[in-house]
């Protein structure tokens, strides 16, 4: 195993390691890499995989980020001379895996592109000169010689959609670009650690797999009809091998869970226009984090059929503004057709814009749906710079709304379940009252909360049950830290009151409240009894809660003979 790095920008090296028989992993570790896709601050960096397999021909699968054009660069030539390489395969087409695509094909002009046939047309968007190119389906095999028998599998959303996977029957690797990978930067070229790991597999899945639940399992099952797999060959994080077979199975678990979801909210959006399938993947997340399964659906790719029939089973239906003018402005208006002929009354109805410089405007196209009685479930988002971290956090939150909205006449029924002898007896664990306070980058948080208990003496620790479908969860992952701030007895309505409001998305919890900055970065409410400085130390899933662990760093109180304000139920169903 070789690693390669820059002596001026340290925090970006290369790693080199034969992972299998003629097969090579070139690894760019981004090791500062604090944020990506809609995932909110990472806390590990992450990895950009790309492989070169080599029989009697020789396979490239995946390049990398264009900030490693240099390093990639030197290290592929190094290791292959590009005039070697016969086949480009492109396991999908998002600029991380495909970023230097163009200039792999400047050196290995004889190379012939193997990718699906939307890879295909997305590569000719962007490379801008003809190249030679092999569209394949699932089944379709590629025979490099010397053994290496590779097969593809379509996964397509899996996140995008023309997502592919490659496994070589020889050595049983299984390549997989985004699919069961994660943000994780480190020099383990395998999966040894799966408790230091673990967190961010999932958290990768809950944002970029979660909300294409039926796709994952399709995908699974189209994998059955491959041999054993001994190794996964991801796209971001560490190489699976000691626990693979654990981790795909997980895949397959939380997907079927995501799947029973008794309705579904279908996400359409246009790839490779704007940020479209960012904020598309955000409103998503937001979606999934209520339990209400999600479709994503991509307005130019897909068969108008398959567009119906998803319109038409959902009980809420998500749009990103197309491009005005174009190809894909053509196929869009299509596909927006077919959805407005499926569309029916009181489905939920939420439109956002694209950011792409072409967009379609808004107004119109919100006219038409409600004048089909579809119920606007969050205000339209219109976005007027480049997204960042608090645009992408809107999205979530107007998702989560839609969802809460879908499932409003479920939770009215439960709340109103008052005769039940065991919501009666649970309602008598009574707890304090708190109010979480979180900052990450630019965003920031708060959450009463009462199911707050001391976990540990040494160290120190608390346990707080935080509902899924909280804004601040996504802020309290493992490594995040926030202010534990406890509320006084006789003390605490103005602030409870304030926390307890329905804030509309993107909102500052924190207007009118009087707040001081923490060692921590997090907001401490000056109201408060007093507050604790915590770290996020595991968290662990209980249906529709994450119990989440943290060690207290530091506390103190302000005024020493005051009580802890505490919260009596009626009933253990609800808050």
């Amino acid at each position: 195993m070789v690693a390669l790095a820059s002596s001026t920008e340290k925090r970006l090296t290369v790693q080199l390691a034969e992972i299998a028989s003629g097969t090579t992993a070139i690894r760019s570790l981004d090791w500062d890499r604090d944020r990506f896709d809609i995932e909110f601050g990472l806390q590990n960096g992450t990895t950009y995989n790309s492989f070169i397999i080599r029989g009697d021909k020789v396979a490239l699968v995946d390049t990398s980020h264009a900030k490693f054009r240099d390093r990639y660069i030197a290290c592929l030539q190094e290791t292959i001379d590009p005039r070697e390489i016969d086949y480009l395969i492109i396991s999908h087409t998002e600029p991380d895996h495909s970023g230097l695509v163009r200039e792999v094909l400047e050196l290995a002009p004889q190379a012939v592109v193997v990718g699906t046939k939307v890879a295909i047309q997305f590569l000719e968007g962007f490379v801008h000169h003809p190249f030679e190119s092999r569209i394949v389906k699932s089944g379709i095999r590629l025979d490099l010689g010397d053994g290496h028998d590779l097969e593809f599998v379509n996964a397509p959303n899996l996140h995008w959609p023309d997502t592919m996977l490659t496994y070589d029957w020889g050595t049983q690797v299984l390549f997989t670009c985004d699919v069961f990978g994660m943000h994780y930067c480190s020099d383990a070229l395998w999966d040894e650690d799966l408790e230091a790991i673990a967190p961010d597999y999932r958290f990768y899945f809950e944002c970029l797999m979660a909300p294409n639940a039926r796709s994952v399992l399709m995908a699974l099952k189209r994998m059955g009809g491959l041999g054993d797999i001994e190794a996964v060959a991801n796209g971001h994080g560490p190489l699976l091998k000691h626990h693979a077979e654990e981790l795909i199975e997980c895949y397959r678990t939380w997907s079927q869970a995501k799947a029973k979801a008794e309705k579904m909210v279908a996400v359409f959006y246009v790839p490779n226009y704007g940020y479209s399938d960012r904020l598309s993947q955000a409103l998503a997340y937001g979606i999934g984090k209520t339990g209400v399964e999600v479709e994503m659906v991509d307005l130019t790719g897909t068969d108008q059929q398959e567009i119906r029939e998803v319109a038409e089973r959902a009980a809420g239906i998500v749009l990103g503004m197309p491009p005005s003018s174009g190809r894909e402005a053509t196929e869009a208006a299509t596909a927006i057709g077919t959805i407005l002929a499926s569309a029916r009354e009181k489905q939920a109805i939420g439109l956002f814009e694209a950011y792409g410089g072409d967009d379609e405007p808004i107004d119109p196209l919100l006219t038409r749906f409600r004048n089909l009685g579809l119920k606007p479930s969050f205000p339209s988002i219109r976005i007027t710079e480049t997204p960042g971290e608090a645009t992408y956090k809107l999205c979530e939150e107007a998702g989560t709304d839609l969802g809460q909205w879908l499932l409003r006449e479920k939770t009215v029924k439960q709340m109103k379940s008052l005769d039940s002898d065991l919501d009666k007896a649970m309602g008598r664990l009574s707890g304090g009252l708190y109010i979480i306070t979180a900052k990450k980058g630019e965003l920031k948080s708060a959450m009463l909360a009462s199911w707050v208990a001391q976990a540990s003496a040494e160290p120190l620790g608390v346990s707080i049950a935080v509902a899924k479908d909280r804004a601040i969860e996504a802020l309290m992952q493992v490594g995040d830290r926030f202010i534990l701030n406890v509320l006084e007895a006789g003390n605490y309505q103005s602030l409870m009151k304030h926390f307890l409001k329905r804030f509309p998305p993107g909102a500052d919890r924190f207007e009118g409240v009087e707040t001081r900055q923490a060692s921590n970065g997090a907001p401490i409410l000056a109201g408060a009894l007093a507050y604790l400085e915590c770290e996020v130390v595991s968290r662990m899933e209980c249906s529709d809660h994450w119990v989440i662990y943290s060690t207290v760093d530091t506390g103190r109180v302000s005024k020493a003979e005051a009580l802890t304000a505490v919260h009596h139920r009626k009933v253990g169903n609800h808050y």
